[in-house]
C-alpha cells in the first residue's frame, strides 16, 4: 500500500483538486515528531471562501476514521498526517520481502535506451587516480538507469586518435625500446611520452614531425597504423584488469579512431548546412551570438579534432541506438566543448541533440600531487587500490577480526572505500584524498556501510533455524524500527531522484543514512537476546532480513560489493 498516494487520492476526493495538484504540495515535515505527511490548505482559501486554519480543521475530522491513518492534526493552515505505525511497518516489510532485489525497482525506463559514455582513459597512458572520479560516476549511473528498467548501453569512448599519437610514435622511434615495452607497455610508453614532450620543449621542429606522423595515420600509412594498434591492444589489456578490480565492463570500446572514418559525412553535413566558415585557415562553426568561441571542425592543415569526432559519434550513436539519452560522463574543465558541439548539432537541425548530456565531475586532489601525464607526475590508480586494500588488511588483523577469506574481505572492503569516496559528495565537487577518512570504521565510509551490512548478515546467522515469516510486525513498533522503515519504503524515490539528477550521490547519501538508522534499531531494539519475547524476535528479524537487502543493492547502485563477515 502506498501510503502517501492513499493519502493524496482521499484530499483529492475531498477537495476537488487533482491528484497532480495534490500530490505537488504535499511536503515533507522537517521533523518526524511533526509527522509523515503536510498538506498546505492556503491555496484552498479563495475557492472554498474560509480561513487555512477553518479548512485543515474540517478536513481533519474528515480523515480522522482512516485506518492508514493514526491521527491528523490542524495546525495552523497545515494539515499533518501520521501513519499508522504498525500497518506502515507491517506492509513495507512484506512488500520488500516479496519483491526481493526488485525492491525499489521501475520500469519508467522500459523501452528506452540510455547510453552512457565514462571512463574514456588515453591509449599509451597508465589509468591514473583522475580516471576513477568518471568511471566510478558513469558505472553507478549505468547501474541506476539499468535498476529503473531503462535499456543501457556503457561506452567506453577510449582515447586512440589524436596529435599525442604522432607524438608518441616519434617518442617510439627515437626512443623505444620493444623489450621494456612488452614487459610495462603502459608504463614505458608513458615514459618515452614525457620525454618527446622534454625534448621538444628544447627542440620545437620535433612537434612539426609529431603533427607530419599523425597525418600519416590519417592517411592509412601501413607503418604508423601498425604501431598505433600495437599501442592500442597492449593498452587495452591494461585497462580491463584495471576495470576487473573495479568490477566494471562496457558494452562498446569504440574510441575516437572508430569514428575516423565517419567524419567526412560529418564535415559534409555541417558545409551542406551552410554552418562552415573559414578562420584563419581553419573551418569552423561561429557561435558569437552565443557567447561562445567558435566551434572548430577542421584545422588549417586540414585535420580533423575532438569537435568533429564527437559529432560523428554522436550522429552514429542516435542512427545506432536511437537513444533515449546519451550521457558524457567528462570533467567540468570539459563542458564549453560539449556546449559548443551541442549548439553545433542543434543548428544543423538535429532535433534529437537535445537528448545529449553533459555530465560534470570535479577534480581530484592530493597533496603536492599534478595529475598531468603530460609531465608525468601522475598517481596511478593500480597502486591507489592496492595500498587501500593492503591498509584494509592492516585494520582488520590489528582489530582482531574474524574472516573467513582476508584477501576477498579485504580486496571488496578497499576497494570499496575508494569508491565510495569519489559518490561520496555531489559529483561537481572536488575531491579531497584521504586515507583517515576512506578508510574509517566509524564515519561515512565504505566501510562503515559494509558494516552495517556484515552486523546484519551477522544477525541473520545466529538466527537460523528461527522461522521468522509471517511474522506479526506489529510486535516490532518502536520509533527506531519506523524510522529504519521508513528509510526502507523510500529507496525506490532515492534512486530515482539519482537518475533524474545523474546524481549517483543521492543513493550514497541514502545508503549512509539507511546504516545509521540501522544501527540505532539494533542498538536499541535487542533482537536475539534470551530475554526476547519470540514474536518480538521474529518481527524484529524480519526487519533486519527487509535492511540487509536494500543495504545491499544500494551498494551495488555505486559499484560496492557486500561482504558477510568483517
Amino acid at each position: 500500500m502506498d501510503f502517501k498516494q492513499h493519502i493524496v487520492t482521499r484530499l483529492a476526493d475531498l477537495t476537488g483538486l487533482d491528484k497532480e495538484t495534490v500530490t505537488n504540495a504535499v511536503e515533507t515535515p522537517p521533523e518526524e515528531k511533526l509527522g509523515d505527511l503536510a498538506f498546505p490548505c492556503f491555496t484552498l482559501a479563495r475557492v472554498m471562501r474560509k480561513a487555512p486554519p477553518l479548512i485543515a480543521k474540517e478536513l481533519a475530522e474528515q480523515l480522522a476514521a482512516d485506518e492508514l491513518i493514526d491521527r491528523v492534526e490542524a495546525v495552523g493552515g497545515y494539515l499533518n498526517f501520521f501513519y499508522n505505525r504498525a500497518l506502515f511497518i507491517s506492509d513495507t516489510v512484506k512488500a520488500v520481502t516479496a519483491a526481493g532485489e526488485d525492491w525499489g525497482k521501475s520500469d519508467i525506463g522500459a523501452g528506452k535506451t540510455v547510453l552512457v559514455e565514462y571512463s574514456s582513459p588515453n591509449i599509451a597512458k597508465p589509468f591514473h587516480i583522475g580516471h576513477l572520479f568518471s568511471t566510478a560516476v558513469g558505472n553507478s549511473l549505468a547501474r541506476i538507469y539499468k535498476f529503473l528498467g531503462y535499456d543501457v548501453v556503457s561506452l567506453n569512448h577510449i582515447g586512440d586518435w589524436g596529435t599525442q599519437f604522432g607524438k608518441l610514435i616519434s617518442a617510439y622511434k627515437r626512443w623505444g625500446d620493444p623489450k621494456k615495452i612488452e614487459q610495462d607497455p603502459t608504463g614505458e610508453l608513458l615514459k618515452i611520452y614525457v620525454k618527446f614532450h622534454d625534448e621538444a620543449a628544447k627542440h620545437p621542429e620535433l612537434e612539426d614531425e609529431a603533427r607530419e606522423y599523425f597525418k600519416r595515420l590519417e592517411d592509412g600509412d601501413e607503418e604508423t597504423t601498425a604501431l598505433w594498434r600495437y599501442f592500442r591492444d597492449q593498452s587495452l589489456v591494461e585497462f580491463k584488469r584495471i576495470y576487473d578490480m573495479l568490477g566494471v565492463s562496457f558494452d562498446s570500446y569504440n574510441g575516437e579512431a572508430f569514428y575516423s572514418d565517419k567524419m567526412d559525412e560529418a564535415v559534409g553535413i555541417l558545409r551542406d548546412s551552410g554552418l562552415l566558415v573559414e578562420s584563419d585557415g581553419a573551418q569552423v562553426v561561429d557561435l558569437s551570438d552565443m557567447n561562445m568561441p567558435p566551434c572548430i571542425i577542421l584545422k588549417s592543415d586540414g585535420a580533423t579534432i575532438y569537435a568533429t569526432r564527437d559529432i560523428a559519434a554522436a550522429l552514429y550513436r542516435h542512427r545506432t541506438y536511437n537513444f533515449h539519452k546519451n550521457i558524457y560522463v567528462v570533467g567540468i574543465p570539459q563542458s564549453l566543448h560539449f556546449r559548443q558541439i551541442f549548439e553545433t548539432m542543434r543548428r544543423i537541425g538535429w532535433e534529437w541533440s537535445k537528448d545529449c548530456v553533459f555530465v560534470g565531475f570535479g577534480l581530484v586532489k592530493l597533496p603536492g600531487k599534478n595529475m598531468s601525464t603530460r609531465h608525468g607526475d601522475v598517481v596511478f590508480l593500480e597502486d591507489v587500490l592496492n595500498e587501500s586494500i593492503e591498509k584494509t588488511r592492516e585494520i582488520i588483523i590489528n582489530n582482531g577480526s574474524a574472516v573467513d577469506d582476508i584477501d576477498d574481505v579485504s580486496k571488496k572492503i578497499g576497494i570499496g572505500a575508494v569508491i565510495y569516496t569519489f559518490l561520496k559528495n555531489s559529483r561537481e565537487k572536488d575531491i579531497i584524498f584521504s586515507w583517515d577518512t576512506m578508510l574509517d570504521f566509524d564515519g561515512e565510509s565504505a566501510p562503515y556501510c559494509m558494516y552495517g551490512y556484515a552486523r546484519g548478515r551477522s544477525i541473520l546467522r545466529k538466527a537460523q533455524g528461527l522461522d521468522y515469516s509471517g511474522a506479526d510486525m506489529s510486535a516490532a513498533v518502536s520509533d527506531e524500527a519506523y524510522t529504519l522503515v521508513k528509510l526502507i519504503n523510500g529507496y525506490g524515490d532515492a534512486v530515482a531522484d539519482a537518475a533524474d539528477r545523474n546524481e549517483p550521490f543521492y543513493v550514497n547519501r541514502y545508503v549512509t543514512s539507511l546504516v545509521k538508522a540501522f544501527n540505532k534499531f539494533y542498538n536499541t531494539n535487542p533482537i536475539m537476546r534470551d530475554d526476547v519475547d519470540d514474536e518480538v524476535k521474529k518481527a524484529r528479524l524480519c526487519i533486519v532480513d527487509a535492511t540487509c537487502g536494500v543495504i545491499k543493492s544500494a551498494l551495488s547502485l555505486l559499484g560496492i560489493s557486500v561482504v558477510e563477515s568483517m
